[in-house]
């Protein structure tokens, strides 16, 4: 039992997008991506959602420098990516603070508060109000 469960060092994020939570973990390693257990190409089947996971670690240009391990609950995948993103650049931060710059002005710490409106009485969705008809 030489070996120590403290030599990998892991930075963690929280990343939030419309309904989607997602907890993130940063250890050193080459680029592997795991979402839920599974590789990012396999979780997320569609390149955007790929590439919108990715973009933290493309613009601090760490892509081969860490392992990224996500957990993710809720929401759609497009959340779930957004989620994913926002928590990676987070971990980013709390691993090294002159990464802030960078992922400030790509607008990746903003935590995007768009979220679904709620349904209105007297209508059939949030804004969709039924027929009009005179008589």
């Amino acid at each position: 039992m030489s070996a120590k469960k403290s030599d990998k060092i892991a930075f963690c994020g929280t990343g939030r997008r419309k309904s989607s939570i997602s907890r993130v973990r940063l250890t050193n390693g080459n680029g592997n991506i795991t979402v839920n257990g599974k590789p990012l190409d396999e979780y997320f089947g569609v390149e955007t959602l790929k590439v919108i996971v990715k973009q933290p670690l493309v613009t601090t240009n760490t892509l081969d420098k860490y392992d990224v391990s996500a957990k993710v609950t809720g929401g759609g995948i497009s959340g779930q990516a957004g989620a994913v993103r926002h928590g990676i650049a987070r971990a980013l931060l709390e691993a090294n603070n002159e990464y802030r710059p960078a992922l400030k002005s790509a607008g990746f710490l903003t935590r995007d508060a768009r979220m679904k409106e709620r349904k209105k009485y007297g209508l059939k969705k949030a804004r969709k109000a039924p027929q009009f008809s005179k008589r």
